[in-house]
């Protein structure tokens, strides 16, 4: 009687990664379900954000505004001008909280930012504080926007505009880990204005307003050796 041949061996080894392979199919298989389902969702999230804009930063803004006062502090610091007196009359000085220039985001609100007035968002302002120095000489003034100029930038700052114009100097900078905007401007009659804002952002719901709908804010907090 005529036999056909053997059946083949497997060896022990090749039996047993072919049982790891069974056992991983599952695996692999839930574990780019699981990756297709995060990118799904991480789409979907990016999406929306296009509709509907970047939401604005949450944020108190008389605690905003504390922290721009710190920032001109520093700049005034940096000026170096401790025989400069506060000017008291300086017309643009104080904290304001406005909502202009705060407007809708997101392809959604596309007819509102094509609008040639657009609307504000509402609970969304931008703050913003300014005060001066009086009896700085046009000299004084372009020697002391220099030297803060350097002295910040040590410190981390940014400076982003650095202008002359009419014996005028204008002068920019973000300090590190921010994006507030910090102005040092020198105009004549001896006057250097020192000026601080930030993004727009939310305030928290509860925050109290006036009957005109702003939101007050306290005064501002200055360095204390200024005199007027």
């Amino acid at each position: 009687m005529t036999r056909g041949p053997h059946p083949q061996a497997v060896h022990p080894a090749t039996v047993e990664a072919r049982r790891r392979r069974t056992r991983r199919t599952p695996a692999v298989v839930a574990v780019a379900l699981a990756g297709t389902a995060v990118l799904g969702v991480g789409l979907a999230r990016f999406g929306l954000r296009i509709w509907e804009g970047t939401p604005f930063p949450v944020a108190d803004p008389a605690v905003t505004a504390q922290r721009l006062d710190q920032r001109t502090v520093q700049a005034y610091d940096a000026l170096d001008l401790p025989q400069a007196k506060l000017d008291t009359e300086w017309t643009g000085g104080g904290r304001t909280a406005q909502a202009y220039g705060c407007e809708y985001r997101g392809l959604s609100h596309l007819g509102d930012q094509l609008s040639d007035s657009p609307p504000n968002v509402p609970g969304v302002v931008t703050v913003s504080t300014e005060w001066a120095l009086k009896g700085v000489t046009e000299d004084a003034g372009q020697a002391a926007l220099r030297r803060a100029r350097a002295a910040l930038r040590r410190q981390g700052w940014r400076v982003t505009t650095y202008t002359s114009r009419n014996h005028s100097i204008s002068l920019e900078a973000t300090p590190p880990h921010s994006d507030a905007r910090v102005g040092l401007d020198t105009y004549p009659g001896g006057r250097l204005a020192l000026s601080a804002s930030a993004g727009c952002l939310r305030y928290p719901k509860g925050t109290p307003v006036d009957e005109s709908g702003d939101v007050p804010l306290p005064p501002q907090r200055l360095p204390g050796r200024l005199r007027g």
